[in-house]
Order: C-alpha cells, then sequence, then structure tokens
C-alpha cells in the first residue's frame, strides 16, 4: 500500500475520507493511505492551497454536500505545505500587503452594500404594497434583506442561477412561508413530492395575504403577516 502511495503521489487527485483518519477512497473506490512525508491541509486558505497546487500534485479530498461537490482540503507534502505558509506570511506581512487588503476589503463591502439594496428594492417591487401600507412594505423589506442577504447564509438570495427579481421573490415567500403559517411545526409524511406539494399550497396563501395590502385593504386584527411584523423588533 505504502509503495502503490507513493507512486501515486505523482498524480492529481480526487478523494474522498475513508472509514479511519488518514485513509481515503480513490474515484474508483481503492481504499489508499496518504504517502509518507505528506500532511493535510485544510480547505480556508485559498492562497496557501494555491501554492502548493504548484508546487506538486496534490490530492483533494472532496465530499458531496446536497448536489455539489466541496473541497474539505488537500493532501500534500508537508515540506510543500509549510513553505507555502511562510511564503503567505511573508507576503501579508508587508505594508503594500495590508494597504490592497484593506482596498479590498473597502471594494468588496460597496459591492455588498450595491446589491443588498438593490435586493431590497426587488423586495418592495415585488411586495406593490398599496401607499397605505408603505411603512409595511418598508420593513418588510428590510427584515427580508437582512434575513436573506448576508454572506454565506445560503439562502436564495445569494444564488447566481436565477435573475435577482425572482431571488427577492423566492425569498419573500420563504420568509411568508416560516412567519405567517404553520409550515416550521407541520409534521409532513415521507410521501415524495408532499412537501413541495405543501409549499406551493402555503405560497397561494401568502399571495392573497399579499393582495390585501396591494390592495389597500383593511387590515384583520387575525392577519398572520399583521402580528409577524408586530413581532418583529429588529427595527
Amino acid at each position: 500500500m505504502i509503495i502503490k502511495a507513493q507512486k501515486m503521489a505523482h498524480q492529481h487527485l480526487s478523494v474522498s475520507p475513508g472509514p479511519t483518519e488518514g485513509t481515503l477512497y480513490s474515484e474508483s473506490g481503492e481504499k489508499l493511505t496518504p504517502p509518507e512525508g505528506w500532511a493535510f491541509l485544510p480547505a480556508g486558505d485559498v492562497a496557501v492551497t494555491r501554492i502548493v497546487k504548484s508546487k506538486s500534485p496534490v490530492w483533494v479530498v472532496q465530499v458531496k454536500y446536497r448536489r455539489r461537490m466541496m473541497s474539505k482540503g488537500i493532501w500534500a507534502p508537508a515540506d510543500n505545505i509549510l513553505a507555502a505558509k511562510q511564503e503567505v506570511a511573508d507576503k501579508r506581512a508587508t505594508p503594500a500587503y495590508a494597504n490592497e487588503r484593506k482596498r479590498e476589503l473597502a471594494r468588496r463591502q460597496a459591492k455588498e452594500n450595491a446589491y443588498t439594496q438593490e435586493f431590497n428594492d426587488q423586495i418592495i417591487k415585488f411586495l406593490n404594497f398599496h401607499p397605505r401600507y408603505e411603512k409595511e412594505a418598508q420593513l418588510l423589506g428590510k427584515i427580508i434583506t437582512t434575513h436573506a442577504t448576508p454572506v454565506g447564509s445560503g439562502t436564495v438570495a445569494r444564488t447566481q442561477r436565477i435573475p435577482i427579481d425572482k431571488r427577492a421573490q423566492a425569498a419573500v415567500i420563504a420568509w411568508m412561508r416560516h412567519k405567517t403559517t404553520a409550515y416550521d411545526s407541520m409534521k409532513l409524511p415521507r410521501v415524495k413530492g408532499k412537501r413541495r406539494e405543501t409549499r406551493r399550497d402555503l405560497a397561494k396563501k401568502s399571495i392573497d395575504v399579499l393582495e390585501i395590502y396591494r390592495h389597500g385593504q383593511d387590515q384583520k386584527e387575525d392577519c398572520p403577516l399583521k402580528q409577524a411584523l408586530e413581532k418583529d423588533n429588529s427595527f
């Protein structure tokens, strides 16, 4: 096994975690042990990982998360990992790097602020509330935007697969489902398609509630949206 691992050290491989620490599976299902002198570098520091990959072939440890593969890190020669960490640390210790980092963070924040505002505007547009309920529209926009847009939240607001107006619409319906219906406490049968069917039915009810505000009709005391907004003390 050691001899085979040393031979495979010259190949760039995609592997998955094995049954015990330090063991791996190849894409073909073969059980592997990292070569002697190798170490594991967890995912997280892209700069270090990039340098290590440039120095020699590595084994990329991947796991399936939902419908896509995610890297957990890489196995590579320990000396290469240490050298890459030192190279990156030296670079990050320079004033030039610190200044560039500040500029990059400022650019990212400006971009994020612009996206957040655009997303909020799209929510308000989708709500299309009557002027009588302008205050409620603004409040609801802020609540949903704050919930849905944080980087890494994993919500529909962060996907690039659908246009932003559709993201905003989906975010509103998702918030309504969790805050104005009994969805979170429902015990749904384990039947294929039942959860999707339930969400579709609840979405229709949410739209019916929104229509009251769109047409400027009087609220009822038991209006689920009115109650949800009264409970929210974020703003």
